[in-house]
C-alpha cells in the first residue's frame, strides 16, 4: 500500500508506505498478508506438536521448546520480512489480549486479564442509548467470565468486580441479575455461580448483637475463649453462638442511604 492520504491541520500528506489506521481495508489487507507471512510460522510450531493462534497482530504459542531455542527461532522469522519484528514475551504466566495464562505445575489457569490503565467505566445505564446495548454490555461480560476463568475462585473474584463496575454506572441490581441469569441459561447453567447464604437453625444457634466501638473490637475473641473453656463438656456446647455488631447510628450512618 503505497497511495494513503491524509488530511492533518489543514495539509494534506501522501503516506507512502503501510494503510491508516483503523481502516477496514488496512485489517483485511494486514490479516492477509499475515496468513501468508505466518505459513512457515505455523509449519514449525504444528509440527513440532505446538499450539499456534493469533488475533491480528498479536501472536499466541505454546510449544515445549527451551526458552533459548524459541529466541533463536523468534530472530530467524524477524528476517522474513524486514519491517515485521516479532517480540517475544516468554515465561510461565502471560497475558494475551484480555485472558491470563498461567502454567501452575503444568494445569493450565486462565482468568479475565485487565490492564493497569483499565477503569472500570462502561456505557451509563441512564444514557439515552437504547435498552438492548445496556443488556448487551453486562451479559458479554459475565460470559466472557464464565469463558475465561478455569476456577470458581477466579469467576467470584471477576463477577464481583463486574457487578461493583456496573452498579458504579448506575445500573440497577435486579437488571443486573436478570443478564447473569441470560448467561447461565444461554450456557445451560442450571446451579448457582454464586455464593449462597447457609440458612441458620435458630433453635441451635444464639445471636448475639452489641454496638461495635474500638474499645471492645477484641469482645468476639474473648466471647469464643470463655464459652469453648466453661461450655466445651456441657450439653449446652451444641448451642452455636454468633456473634454480630450493630453499626454506631453516627452521622456518617445517618448521611449514607442503603437500598
Amino acid at each position: 500500500m503505497k497511495n494513503n492520504y491524509f488530511l492533518y491541520e489543514g495539509q494534506y500528506y501522501h503516506q507512502i508506505r503501510g494503510g491508516a489506521m483503523s481502516s477496514p481495508l488496512t485489517l483485511t489487507i494486514a490479516n492477509r498478508y499475515m496468513f501468508f507471512f505466518e505459513r512457515n510460522i505455523v509449519k514449525q510450531i504444528r509440527h513440532a506438536g505446538g499450539l499456534y493462534l493469533r488475533y491480528i497482530d498479536d501472536m499466541f504459542i505454546i510449544i515445549n521448546w527451551p526458552e533459548r531455542h524459541l529466541n533463536k527461532q523468534i530472530d530467524q522469522w524477524n528476517t522474513l520480512d524486514s519491517n515485521i519484528q516479532l517480540k517475544a514475551e516468554a515465561g510461565q504466566p502471560i497475558n494475551f489480549l484480555d485472558i491470563y495464562i498461567e502454567n501452575a505445575n503444568a494445569d493450565l489457569f486462565t482468568k479475565v486479564y485487565h490492564k493497569p490503565s483499565y477503569e472500570p467505566y462502561y456505557l451509563p445505564f441512564n444514557s439515552v442509548h437504547p435498552l438492548h446495548m445496556k443488556k448487551n454490555i453486562p451479559f458479554a461480560m459475565f460470559l466472557r467470565a464464565i469463558r475465561y476463568c478455569s476456577t470458581f475462585k477466579a469467576f467470584l473474584d471477576e463477577h464481583v468486580d463486574l457487578r461493583m463496575a456496573l452498579l458504579l454506572n448506575k445500573y440497577p441490581g435486579k437488571f443486573i441479575d436478570n443478564q447473569f441469569s441470560r448467561v447461565l441459561k444461554k450456557c445451560n447453567i442450571t446451579q448457582s455461580l454464586t455464593k449462597e447464604k447457609i440458612p441458620a437453625d435458630h433453635y441451635r444457634t444464639m445471636f448475639i448483637h452489641f454496638t461495635y466501638c474500638l474499645n471492645i473490637r477484641t469482645l468476639p475473641t474473648k466471647f469464643h475463649t470463655l464459652w469453648n473453656k466453661y461450655f466445651s463438656e456441657s450439653p449446652i456446647n451444641e448451642i452455636i453462638p454468633v456473634i454480630g455488631t450493630r453499626n454506631v447510628q453516627n452521622l456518617q450512618k445517618q448521611l449514607v442511604k442503603n437500598k
